[in-house]
């Protein structure tokens, strides 16, 4: 049952193990996810921009070969599309980004860029072959999807038969020539697709596994500090508060000296069960270590907070193992109301740290219960709530 609505000397309890590790660590785990989508960005948009200027510089260096491009005209036009290509580098490394539809540009227009060269060219099959179409084949076969790739592969077969047609007198050189050097290609680039969509469903599935926790199948602490941004976000939005309750298993560790750690493990195994049918779809329940749990999830008014945790308890009373092992749970809530400009990781284990002070206070009243602090807004307790016992609570739920 929910025993009490307490504030106070909630510094004097032992804090939250999450909190021990230190700011740092839980600031850089917070920013992972958004860390990590920049610096693909930014990893992508570099490397196509270092490959247009490379093959740029490259193909610059045949104005200065005799022999290699026509008198005249094709010369300034063969210098312009080197200069081109240089120059479509800039967007991107100024942007440090690349969306799917610009990098789609880019492909097009390095078949482009290969048709200009061919026509600039004074022996195409000699100087400018179809491998200079590798660029833009690997390019659209890594960074794009399936359908951009199929047109890019047929506009490659078209390229390679214009670039080629001038060089040879009958149809069937041509013909043997276009199907070996486009089969070439769009085989090779094909491969690549494959190989990176395999690499994709292999990081997702490591990924998944680095969210969840191998006992019990729920999500880890990493998964929690990730999703805090999110969680806060959302709160804001729609104006209702955040609810964490920290739910600790009674006299486990008496379970698991009296009929070992394999009974434990199936004891974790069930409650885990039981905990995620009984938890709403949007909310987030991690264990955070040992017999511990959390559940992180937006509420109305505390009253659906504790109505919440109350179920919490009786499932976790009514789970049982096939052996007969089962535990009960204390349990502590605490809510807040985030505001605008707030480290959400550092708020969410602030949050943490009061429902942990708030379940201890249920193992002192004889576990199996509920009980609740609410947080006020001020970042810390003033002086009056320091020293202040148990007794209504000034916040921003009341």
């Amino acid at each position: 049952m929910l025993t009490a609505r307490e504030t106070g000397d909630n510094n004097q309890v032992v804090r939250h193990p999450a909190a021990v590790i230190g700011r740092g660590r839980r600031d850089r785990e917070a920013g992972t996810a958004v860390s990590a989508g920049r610096a693909e960005h930014r990893v992508a948009a570099l490397t196509l921009a270092t490959l247009l200027v490379v093959g740029g510089l490259m193909g610059l260096v045949n104005l200065f070969v005799d022999g290699v491009l026509r008198e005249g005209a094709p010369r300034w036009v063969y210098g312009s599309t080197m200069a081109l290509c240089i120059a479509a580098a800039a967007p991107m490394i100024v942007r440090q980004r690349v969306d799917r539809w610009h990098t789609f540009g880019l492909v097009l227009l390095g078949d482009l860029i290969y048709l200009a060269v061919v026509l600039c060219i004074e022996d195409p099959v000699r100087y400018a072959t179809p491998l200079m179409l590798l660029f833009p084949a690997f390019v659209a076969a890594w960074f794009l999807g399936p359908a951009e790739l199929g047109v890019n592969m047929a506009i490659t077969s078209v390229v390679c038969f214009v670039a080629l047609w001038p060089s040879y007198d009958n149809a069937l050189g041509l013909g043997v020539q276009v199907g070996v050097s486009a089969g070439t290609l769009n085989v090779s680039a094909l491969g690549v697709f494959v190989l990176r969509r395999r690499v994709e469903r292999l990081l997702a599935a490591t990924q998944t596994l680095s969210h969840l926790d191998p006992l019990t199948g729920l999500f880890n602490r990493r998964y929690l500090v990730e999703q805090a941004p999110r969680i806060w976000r959302q709160a804001r939005r729609d104006g209702t508060r955040v609810a964490a309750m920290v739910l600790d298993l009674d006299h486990f560790k008496r379970l698991n000296d009296a009929h070992g750690h394999a009974a434990g493990d199936a004891v974790l195994r069930e409650v885990a069960v039981a905990l995620r049918a009984m938890v709403r779809p949007t909310d987030v329940l991690a264990r955070t270590g040992g017999e511990e749990l959390v559940v992180v999830g937006l509420v109305g008014d505390p009253d659906e907070a504790g109505r919440l945790a109350e179920r919490l308890r009786h499932a976790v009373a009514g789970s049982r193992t096939a052996d007969g092992h089962a535990v009960t749970a204390s349990i502590g809530i605490a809510l807040t109301r985030p505001v605008d400009g707030e480290n959400a990781a550092e708020a969410l284990w602030r949050l943490v740290d009061r429902a942990d002070a708030a379940m201890y206070r249920a193992k002192q009243q004889g576990r199996d219960r509920v009980v609740a602090v609410w947080v006020p807004r001020a970042r810390v307790p003033v002086a009056e709530e320091a020293t202040a016992g148990p007794g209504p609570a000034t916040s921003d739920v009341a």
